[in-house]
């Protein structure tokens, strides 16, 4: 990273920017973040996690999307197969080693190697998360459906927790993936495929199926940003600079019961 043109952020700096923000102690916050908006960040993106977790306290609980660097999904898109000789040689998803998911924030990888840290055992929705809730909230992810009931985005909202934007952009909101699941409304597009997972103690491809998440769940127009700026002229959204990144903190509960009566109104 260029960081000649790039604002000092110190630790202090982001506990304080956190804390105006609205980000309080006990919370389970799912965190989108873009470091560069940030600023030139004194001791690195650790600072960041560290800063987050430190506002919110022991008894918080900071939650990231990980997905999967490695995943097969794009393969069982295509027309044809994928050949059996690549299958072989795919390797399973371990959820103690698979890496997260770059183009999603370099910050994923960073929580999920962070001491303490749990990760959710489905490959493609996979979340990781820290602190207090962490093993209750990754715990038991369905496999089928896997942004659905019972996945952590719908623990999240169970929990009265919050969606924070880091500097990252409104289109990035997982959770509205969540209100595509539990919207009302026929005919959604369905994506299946194959992920390589162990089964006592060997290699098996294990088929899946989900509403589709990589291209639109329902036969329309429309975008994540759009949903979220609707809901914020209806409902207060908490908006600030933390260091020079402009950020955003949604109730999750609300925001994804709004999001599936959006898709359901369309």
């Amino acid at each position: 990273m260029n960081t000649s043109n790039l604002p000092l952020i110190t630790h202090s700096r982001l506990v304080r920017d956190l804390r105006q923000l609205g980000l309080t102690a006990g919370q389970a916050v799912m965190m989108h973040a873009s470091v560069k908006a940030v600023g030139w960040i004194i001791g690195g993106p650790d600072v960041i996690i560290q800063s987050v977790l430190d506002v919110l306290g022991p008894d918080g609980t900071l939650l990231m999307y990980a997905a999967w660097e490695s995943s097969p999904y794009d393969l069982f898109q295509q027309a044809e197969p994928p050949p059996q000789a690549l299958l072989d040689e795919w390797p399973p998803f371990d959820p103690a080693t698979a890496r997260a998911m770059r183009a999603w924030s370099i910050l994923t990888e960073y929580l999920r190697t962070w001491p303490g840290s749990r990760r959710s055992g489905n490959p493609e929705a996979s979340l990781v998360a820290v602190g207090a809730k962490a093993e209750w909230l990754t715990e038991a992810h369905p496999l089928q459906y896997g942004y659905g009931a019972g996945s952590p985005f719908d623990k999240l909202c169970q929990c009265g927790g919050q969606v924070l934007l880091l500097g990252a952009p409104l289109d990035a909101i997982t959770l509205l993936h969540y209100s595509e699941h539990i919207a009302r409304v026929p005919n959604k597009r369905v994506v299946r495929y194959k992920i390589p997972l162990m089964r006592a103690g060997r290699k098996t491809w294990v088929a899946v199926e989900e509403f589709d998440t990589a291209d639109r769940a329902i036969e329309a127009e429309y975008t994540f940003e759009q949903i979220a700026r609707d809901f914020m002229t209806a409902h207060p959204v908490k908006t600030g600079l933390v260091g020079s990144a402009h950020c955003y903190l949604f109730e999750a509960a609300p925001l994804a019961a709004f999001g599936a009566r959006w898709f359901e109104q369309m």
